[in-house]
């Protein structure tokens, strides 16, 4: 039969169900339109680069013939013979049709020789129906033809247009626009080449011109349409699958980027503010220093509490991408180095230690400034009574007077000599007092030690200078007492009497201008205690002076009775009757004084204890709050009740109380602020200080955010991985059953009887390698979001690597690399530039230049990489 050998090669494709054709082939021998199945040919041939002119000459080689067969099948055949002799063509011939008969077709009367000999011509009909079978392959119609079932697709594409009804193959084609229907099938015969890529097998002038066009002609042209657009849609379907998993990294990098500046920021800020807390020069005023004090309650108040937040969020977005990546089955984010959350933890953790040093240091240095103003005073207040006590005394003890005094004169020198020592030897603890304070000035380093040093050192070298002077006058008066033995007794016991009770005036006078420091009512007590034990002597003291005073009056009243003329000198003393009037007037008039100053004390104690009470009532209150719902959250992350919506509107619930409740922690820091403004530094009526409840605080805050983002991530856990909340609910309930200390973990042993009681086998082997995906850190426990991860990998399905090269070997035509034209082509511009940018160079010896590699591509999203 002439056409036995094309008819072989269409029924070896249809039997071995090629990609052009799945049902049977019916045979037919018609001649007509041989430009059309050359146009086919053609169609496949390019594809290897090549195409025929003639259908008899062309194919006598074998070498196209095998290529046709090749490009049809997508299988490799034997390695042709390169010769152009007679038995060359032969073997080439016989080699494609040993392949036909590899795919069971049986040749009958057709051999090699008769085909290089011309003597065979292919049945053009034969082509044509091979083309129909192909273009229909896909159309799932029961029972319906080969030709039904591509006019059926045909009526389905070309229903929504106006002026188009297919019909018939040989009478669709002059329905669309019946006035030009030549140039209506040239255009469209123009666009389906150069768009579609799809060879121009029929002219617009036959069709029209022929009552009724070849049909199988027809089909075979139209085949190619329905190709065209199920290729499209699948590509569609590959683009579609990529976009999705792009996206799903794009979002998860822009999320690792955010994570990147927000840590980078904080670190940041805390390293700028730890070298400001560790500065601990101090000021050498209380002014300045107060000023520090409260530029670090400014700090406290405003700078620090969006850092909080900040901290907070910055754990909630690590959490929230982690179980991002989980579910969308990407290995987990590390953040660059010095960036983990244990690391700002870390960070902030040596903040607050700075901070909480800093704060002491500040306190410290107050209250040390305030002992220093005090005793720089008080040293200053002794320097001053004792200068003005010793003012002249030199001068005097280096009189040589007695050389020419009478025997009355020098016992009245030698008694006024006896007096001074006296009035020396009780002045000798005020200098030891001085000394005292100086050197305590200079245990505390006070800023002025230079001045303070110099003051003492000139009162000591005067006071030795004081007492060697004294016992040298003392010398030259016991040389010439002997000369002299009257002596005027009333005058000496004047003197010895108003010494003593002078200087108890002084010492007096001195205590009730004395400057003091309490910080408790008791303390305050206790001053007022002394005064009025003081208080208490003024009656004997009295009495002391009208005794003294009334020895003055004795001897007025013998000079008087006895005519004596007195010089108005005691020769024994410097202190006369009225200095110690005036003395006595002094000391009663610094009483009531001294009694003003003790009451505003006591009233000011009295003020400071009672802002003590108030802010331990309120801190006896707030602290236990703060307790009770930490302890309430928790309840509520293992509660089974209710559902994880449930769950969260309770979260949420608690979450505003909590910021309802910010108005007591602003109102507790309010009554800290006085408190430490007034000085005080402790409180009897309460263990919270204000650092502990603000630590309490933020835990909370920080306890509530993460608890509910816990939540949220088993939500889009159970959301993502289709968990119903039956499962949940079922997990929630193993969990807390085997969780024996009621801590929100498992121990290995526990979550080992878990596994057992939910129907897990396991062998050491296997208990080992999920222990490592639940406990990656080795922390030797299972925490609920680890074990809820673990349950969901154990029910739920991800998208895969292998899904990911599948759909780019679709759009790359089944090669195993692609293009940057396929890309853009398939792809939209974004995602199309991110494969670009990503993918590696392909390195093969077939490859175009500018070929990617989108295996090593694909491996790279779902395996450790930068992206």
């Amino acid at each position: 039969m002439k056409y036995d050998m094309f008819n072989m090669i269409c029924y070896t494709i249809l039997r071995n169900k090629w990609p052009y054709s799945i049902i049977l082939l019916s045979f037919c021998n018609h001649t007509d339109n041989e430009r059309t199945f050359t146009a086919w040919c053609n169609s496949h041939l390019r594809k290897a680069g090549t195409q025929i002119e003639n259908i008899e000459e062309d194919f006598r080689n074998g070498l196209k013939l095998m290529l046709l067969l090749e490009v049809i099948s997508g299988e490799r055949l034997p390695r042709p013979d390169k010769g152009k002799m007679r038995f060359h063509k032969i073997a080439n011939v016989n080699k494609a049709l040993d392949f036909i008969c590899s795919k069971g077709v049986k040749l009958v009367s057709i051999g090699a020789e008769e085909i290089v000999d011309g003597n065979v011509k292919m049945t053009l009909g034969m082509i044509w129906t091979i083309i129909l079978r192909f273009a229909i392959q896909d159309i799932s119609v029961e029972e319906t033809s080969a030709k039904e079932g591509l006019l059926l697709w045909c009526q389905r594409k070309t229903a929504p247009y106006r002026n188009v009804n297919c019909l018939l193959f040989n009478l669709a084609w002059l329905q669309v626009h019946p006035d030009d229907p030549i140039g209506n099938l040239n255009t469209a015969f123009e666009v389906a080449e150069k768009y579609l890529d799809i060879p121009k097998m029929l002219d617009a002038e036959d069709i029209v011109n022929t009552p009724k066009p070849d049909e199988k002609a027809i089909m075979t042209y139209v085949s190619c349409f329905y190709h065209a657009f199920a290729g499209a849609e699948q590509a569609e379907t590959a683009a579609n699958r990529i976009c999705k998993v792009l996206a799903v990294n794009q979002e998860n990098e822009k999320l690792m980027q955010e994570y990147e500046k927000l840590a980078s920021e904080l670190l940041e800020w805390i390293r700028r503010t730890i070298p400001w807390l560790e500065n601990r020069v101090a000021e050498q005023s209380m002014r300045a220093m107060q000023q520090k004090l409260e530029d670090f309650r400014d700090y406290r108040r405003v700078h620090k509490p969006p850092k909080v937040q900040e901290k907070c969020q910055l754990e909630i977005n690590f959490n929230t991408l982690q179980t991002k990546l989980r579910l969308s089955n990407r290995p987990a984010f590390m953040p660059s180095e010095g960036k983990m959350v244990s690391d700002i933890a870390n960070a902030w953790k040596g903040l607050e230690q700075v901070e909480k040093g800093y704060e002491e240091w500040l306190l410290t240095e107050i209250r040390r400034l305030e002992r220093l103003d005090h005793l720089a005073e008080k040293f200053k207040q002794k320097c001053s009574l004792h200068e003005s006590w010793t003012a002249g005394k030199e001068e005097l003890l280096s009189m040589k007077d007695y050389e020419s005094a009478s025997l009355m004169e020098i016992r009245a020198l030698m008694r006024k000599h006896e007096a001074f020592e006296s009035d020396l030897a009780a002045h000798q603890d005020r200098v030891e007092q001085i000394a005292a304070i100086a050197q305590e000035l200079n245990e505390l380093d006070y800023h002025d030690a230079v001045t303070i040093n110099s003051r003492c050192q000139g009162i000591c070298d005067q006071w030795d200078n004081l007492g060697t002077l004294t016992q040298k006058r003392r010398d030259s008066l016991e040389r010439v007492e002997k000369l002299w033995e009257t002596i005027d007794q009333l005058y000496l016991e004047f003197a010895k009497r108003a010494a003593p009770f002078n200087n108890w005036m002084d010492g007096a006078m001195e205590d009730l201008q004395d400057m003091f420091i309490v910080h408790s009512i008791e303390e305050i007590q206790s001053l007022i205690t002394a005064h009025d034990q003081f208080k208490a002597t003024l009656p004997e003291a009295d009495k002391e002076r009208m005794t003294t005073m009334g020895i003055q009056g004795e001897i007025v009243k013998i000079a008087q009775t006895y005519g004596i003329k007195l010089s108005g000198i005691n020769p024994y003393t410097v202190l006369s009757p009225q200095d110690i009037t005036n003395k006595w007037d002094a000391v009663k008039h610094l009483v009531p004084l001294r009694d003003q100053m003790l009451q505003e004390e006591v009233a000011r104690q009295q003020s400071n204890e009672r802002l003590r009470r108030q802010f331990a009532a309120q801190a006896n209150i707030i602290g236990p709050w703060i307790q009770t719902k930490m302890e309430e959250i928790s309840h509520v992350s293992v509660d089974i009740a209710g559902s994880l919506e449930e769950q969260m509107s309770s979260l949420k619930q608690y979450e505003q109380n909590i910021i309802n409740y910010k108005s007591n922690i602003d109102k507790l820091e309010g009554d800290h602020q006085l408190s430490q403004e007034s000085l005080i530094f402790d409180n009897k009526h309460t263990n919270y200080t204000m650092e502990h409840v603000r630590v309490g605080w933020e835990q909370l805050l920080t306890t509530i955010a993460r608890t509910i983002n816990e939540v949220e991530n088993q939500i889009l856990t159970r959301d993502a991985k289709g968990i119903s909340q039956e499962q949940l609910n079922e997990f929630r309930a193993s969990f807390n059953h085997f969780d024996r200390k009621r801590n929100g973990m498992m121990d290995p042993d526990d979550f080992r009887a878990c596994l057992i009681s939910m129907g897990y086998d396991l062998g050491e082997v296997e208990f080992a390698r999920i222990m490592t995906l639940v406990d990656s850190n080795n922390t030797g426990v299972v925490t609920f979001q680890a074990f809820i991860d673990f349950m969901t990998r154990e029910t739920a399905e991800t998208d895969t690597a292998d899904q990911v090269m599948a759909s780019f070997k679709i759009l790359a035509s089944d090669k195993t690399y692609i293009t940057v034209e396929e890309l853009r082509r398939e792809l939209p511009p974004e995602q199309a530039d991110y494969c670009i940018s990503r993918m590696t160079k392909y390195v093969s010896g077939d490859a175009p230049p500018g070929a990617l590699d989108y295996i090593s591509f694909s491996s790279a999203l779902y395996g450790e990489s930068d992206l």
